[in-house]
């Protein structure tokens, strides 16, 4: 049976294949961006190639199927269905490229703007989780009044950039039963979502899910892993408007 590791090698030999061939026929070029890595809300981000190259690099060979799988593998399986949403609907080439630079500069502005969340640029998209301890009370999906600040923010710069679609996700840890935290994990996405479109958003760019505690990205025996898994995870990534107006070379 293959690891992880060892199926995320041969996804990217893969990818590697195809997008040498793109990239052929694209011709050589790079562009220098900020470097975002430091700069983070509440936590550190992945470091390496340039997000705007994954995104070309991704897409070119992989297409939007192979895109959500090589995602769900980065993402750590089933706990990648938010970065498997973004590579899923990558461009990909020079159309993916063009499209990342875009991104980064929409995670400039969610950067500099939201201090409680985490923003990172994932392929041709964007992730950011909220701990859910700040937005809700304990087995609430209410908002609390102090977490509206950082949705206006958010919804401000969704709307500077109108051409994505947005995936809200809820999850939390294993404490009590899927009864109870399925049912929580659906109102919370719900309630960032609903609060999301009050503030100008479009209500047909937001879909909104909820995982329970299926998707755990920490140790549900320790404190400190329940904390993390406790969690509202928002995924930005282009529309089919966008990514022809980068085919067009319009973006």
């Amino acid at each position: 049976m293959n690891t992880p590791k060892s199926l995320l090698s041969t996804l990217l030999a893969f990818v590697l294949l195809f997008s040498s061939c793109a990239t052929s026929r694209q011709g050589a070029g790079s562009t220098t961006r900020p470097d975002l890595s430091t700069n983070n809300g509440t936590g550190a981000r992945k470091t390496g190639m340039s997000k705007t190259a994954k995104g070309g690099l991704i897409g070119a060979g992989s297409g939007a199927a192979a895109g959500a799988i090589l995602g769900r593998v980065i993402g750590g399986g089933a706990r990648g269905t938010a970065i498997g949403a973004i590579i899923g609907a990558a461009a990909g080439g020079a159309t993916g490229a063009i499209i990342g630079r875009k991104m980064d500069k929409q995670a400039e502005d969610l950067q500099r703007d939201m201090k409680n969340a985490r923003v990172e640029r994932v392929g041709e998209g964007i992730k950011i989780t909220f701990d859910s301890g700040i937005l809700f009370d304990t087995n609430s999906a209410t908002l609390r009044p102090a977490s509206e600040a950082d949705i206006t923010k958010m919804a401000a710069v969704l709307q500077k950039y109108p051409d994505t679609n947005v995936l809200v996700e809820g999850h939390t840890d294993n404490s009590g039963t899927d009864a109870i935290n399925q049912p929580l994990s659906e109102r919370r996405a719900q309630a960032v979502a609903a609060s999301t479109t009050a503030k100008g958003v479009s209500s047909s760019r937001i879909t909104a899910s909820g995982y329970g505690s299926t998707q755990p990205v920490g140790d549900n025996t320790t404190p400190e892993g329940k904390q993390a898994n406790r969690r509202v995870e928002v995924a930005i990534y282009a529309n089919e408007k966008m990514k022809k107006a980068a085919e067009e070379g319009r973006l």
